[in-house]
C-alpha cells in the first residue's frame, strides 16, 4: 500500500466538504477521482500531496515514498527556461550536466522543440505539459494529477493518456473528461455524500463504474422504499398506545427509532445529487442561413492560419470545431461573432442576428461584483423565458445556496463560475451559440445536463472544445484546423480521428526518411573523430535502442494484464525491470548523443 487515509474530514468554513473518508492507493493503481463541484476532490489531493492538512483523521505513506503533485494552475517560474524547470525537478544526487542531459530527454519526448524557451511564454496547453514533465522529472512513486486536460488539446490529452499507461507510477487524477478516464483509469472513486462512506470506488473501467453506480444507487432507493414500509408499520403499532412494560416492548420502541434516524438518513442521500439545469433561450428563428462564410482567409503574425473557408451555420447545426492549440479557432470564434474582420473573403449574417458567446477566460465576469450582481445585474428579479423569477431561486437553480450570494466572484471556484455564466447566457435569445471550451472546471452531472440542452437547442451551435465525448455526443458535423493553415470538415469525431492518424503517421515517415543520416556519410564522417570501438558502438546503436525500446514496450504490455495488476508481488518486479529497462533506453540515447557530439 503507497498510501493510506483514515477517517478524513474537511471543512470550508461552516461547509462540510467530505467527512470520514477511508481509503487507499495501491502501486499499479491508476485512480480516476470524480464528484460535483465542490465536493472536496481538489483539497483531498492536496491533503494528500501534504500542501494542505485535513480536520481530522489520519495519512500513513510507505516509507520514502516520492509524491509528485500537477495542481490546477502551475507556479512556473516565467523567466525560467523549460530546460532548466524540468532540470530542477530531477534528482538531487545526479550531477548539474546529468540533471540537464536527463531533462532534454524528457522534453524531446514530450514533443517540445525547443528546451531554451521561457516558460512565461507558452500557451496554456504547452504549459501544462511542462508542470507534468516537471513532475515526473522527480521519478515519483504516485503522481497526483488536478483537473490536468484543462488547457491540453487534443494531442496533448492523448498523450498523458500514453504517459500515464506506460507509468511505472500510480495515479490519483481529479478530472471531468469522461473519456479520458475511460481511457486511462483501472479503478474510479466518486466524492459524493449520497454514499454511506461519503465515496463510492470500484475497480475497472469509468464505463464499469457507471453501471455499478447505478446498481449502487437504484438498491440505496429500493431500501429506503423498504425502510420507510417498515418505519409505516412501526409507527402504526406506537400509535396503537403499546405499553413499554416489557423488555421487548422497550426494544422495538428502541429499534424504531433506529429505523426511523436510518430512514431519514437514507432519505438525505437519495435526495443529494443533482445538476443545474440547463435550457438555452433559442429564438425559434426560421433563416436557413443565419451565417455563411465564402472563401474566408485569416493570416495572424504573418502566418495564416486558414485559407479559402467555407461554412453555413443554419437553425439546429452543431459544428464541432477542432484544432491544436494556436491554430486559430479562437479567430474563427472572433469572427463568426463579428469582433473581427477576414483578410479575404465574405461573411454573410442575417439581419438582427443574435450571438452569444461563452469565454473560456471567463473575460465576461467582473471578479469584484458579487454573485448577486452576476446573476441579476438590474435588480433582484430575472426575466426567463417571459417570466420573471426571484434572484434567489435562480440562484438555487444553479446549485448556489442564499448566503453565497453576497460573495465576490472572485471567491468562487472555478465550475461556480463557469455556472454563473451560463446562468447569464440562458437569460439571453440567441440565433447562434458559440460555447468556447465550455466544459472547463464544469463537473461530470453538470456535462450531461449541457449535452441534453445543446442537443434540444433550435439555433446554430458552434462548439470548441477538447472533451471528446461531448463533441461526439453534441456535433452533427466537424470542421477541423490542423495548424498548417488547412482547413477539412468531417461528418463525425471518428472520421476524424482516423484521417488525423493516417497523417500523423505519414508525418512521422517522413520525418524519420528526413532524419535519417545516409549510411556513407555517416561512416566517413566517423572514421575520422570515433575510434574502432566507438564507431562499432555507434554503428550499433540504433539496433540497440530498438531493441531497448522493444522491451519497454513489452513489459509495460505485461504491466497492463490482469493477473499482474491482481498480484502485488507479481507488479513489484514487473515495475522494477520496467525501470531498469527505461533508465537503459535514456542511457542509451545519452550515449548516442555524446557519440554523435564527437563527429
Amino acid at each position: 500500500m503507497l498510501l493510506t487515509a483514515r477517517n478524513l474530514s474537511k471543512s470550508i468554513g461552516p461547509r462540510m466538504l467530505f467527512s470520514g473518508i477511508s481509503l487507499g492507493l495501491d502501486e499499479g493503481d491508476r485512480v480516476g477521482l470524480i464528484g460535483a463541484n465542490g465536493s472536496g476532490k481538489s483539497t483531498l489531493l492536496r491533503i494528500f500531496a501534504g500542501v494542505e492538512q485535513a480536520d481530522d483523521g489520519e495519512l500513513s505513506a510507505r516509507r520514502q515514498l516520492r509524491v509528485a503533485y500537477v495542481p490546477q494552475e502551475d507556479d512556473l517560474p516565467p523567466d525560467t527556461t523549460c530546460l532548466d524547470a524540468v532540470a530542477a525537478g530531477t534528482s538531487d544526487h545526479l550531477d548539474e550536466n546529468e540533471r540537464h542531459l536527463r531533462a532534454a530527454i524528457q522534453l524531446d519526448r514530450a514533443g517540445f522543440v525547443d528546451p531554451s524557451a521561457r516558460c512565461g511564454t507558452l500557451s496554456g496547453g504547452w504549459r501544462k505539459r511542462l508542470a507534468i514533465v516537471r513532475a515526473l522529472a522527480s521519478e515519483p512513486d504516485l503522481l497526483l494529477l488536478d483537473e490536468p486536460t484543462n488547457h491540453l488539446d487534443v494531442e496533448g490529452i492523448e498523450w498523458l493518456e500514453s504517459l500515464i499507461a506506460a507509468g511505472r507510477f500510480a495515479t490519483l487524477t481529479v478530472s471531468h473528461d469522461r473519456r479520458f478516464l475511460e481511457a486511462f483509469g483501472n479503478r474510479i472513486i466518486e466524492l459524493d455524500r449520497a454514499y454511506p462512506d461519503g465515496y463510492l470506488g470500484h475497480r475497472g473501467t469509468y464505463s464499469d463504474f457507471l453501471e455499478k453506480r447505478e446498481e449502487f444507487l437504484a438498491a440505496q432507493q429500493g431500501r429506503e422504499r423498504s425502510l420507510a414500509s417498515t418505519v409505516r408499520r412501526e409507527i402504526e403499532w406506537l400509535q396503537r398506545g403499546a405499553k413499554a412494560r416489557t423488555t421487548k416492548a422497550k426494544g422495538r420502541i428502541e429499534r424504531a427509532g433506529d429505523m426511523m434516524s436510518d430512514l431519514a438518513d437514507l432519505r438525505t442521500r437519495n435526495t443529494q445529487r443533482g445538476a443545474a439545469p440547463l435550457e438555452f433561450s433559442g429564438s425559434d428563428r426560421k433563416t436557413k442561413k443565419l451565417i455563411e462564410l465564402k472563401h474566408v482567409a485569416k493570416s495572424l503574425g504573418g502566418r495564416a492560419l486558414f485559407k479559402d473557408l467555407n461554412l453555413v451555420l443554419s437553425p439546429a447545426k452543431k459544428v464541432g470545431l477542432l484544432g491544436p492549440n494556436g491554430s486559430g479557432k479562437s479567430t474563427l470564434i472572433n469572427l463568426l461573432s463579428g469582433n473581427l474582420q477576414p483578410d479575404a473573403g465574405t461573411i454573410f449574417r442575417a439581419d438582427a442576428l443574435r450571438v452569444v458567446v461563452f469565454d473560456q477566460h471567463r473575460e465576461q465576469l467582473d471578479p469584484a461584483i458579487t454573485l448577486r450582481e452576476a446573476l441579476s445585474p438590474t435588480g433582484d428579479t430575472v426575466q426567463f423565458q417571459g417570466q420573471s423569477q426571484h434572484v434567489n431561486g435562480w440562484a438555487r437553480k444553479f446549485l448556489f445556496r442564499s448566503e453565497q450570494l453576497d460573495l465576490p466572484l472572485r471567491e468562487l471556484s472555478g465550475g461556480e463560475q463557469a455556472r454563473v455564466l451560463i446562468a447569464r447566457l440562458m437569460l439571453r435569445e440567441a440565433d447562434v451559440l458559440i460555447l468556447d471550451e465550455p466544459t472547463n472546471d464544469l463537473d461530470i452531472p453538470t456535462l450531461e445536463v449541457l449535452e441534453t440542452s445543446l442537443d434540444a437547442f433550435a439555433g446554430a451551435v458552434v462548439l470548441v472544445t477538447h472533451d471528446r465525448y461531448l463533441i461526439d455526443r453534441v456535433a452533427t458535423e466537424i470542421v477541423a484546423l490542423d495548424g498548417r493553415g488547412n482547413i477539412n470538415a468531417y461528418t463525425d469525431l471518428s472520421q476524424w480521428e482516423n484521417a488525423r492518424a493516417a497523417a500523423n503517421k505519414a508525418d512521422a515517415q517522413a520525418s524519420r526518411a528526413a532524419a535519417a543520416p545516409k549510411p556513407a556519410a555517416v561512416a566517413a564522417t566517423a572514421k575520422k573523430r570515433l575510434n574502432w570501438n566507438e564507431q562499432k558502438e555507434f554503428d550499433g546503436m540504433e539496433a540497440a535502442i530498438h531493441s531497448a525500446e522493444k522491451l519497454v514496450a513489452d513489459l509495460q504490455t505485461e504491466m497492463n494484464k490482469p493477473a499482474v495488476l491482481a498480484n502485488h508481488e507479481k507488479l513489484h518486479e514487473v515495475c522494477d525491470r520496467l525501470g531498469k529497462a527505461e533508465h537503459e533506453v535514456e542511457r542509451l540515447f545519452a550515449r548516442w548523443a555524446e557519440l554523435e557530439s564527437k563527429q
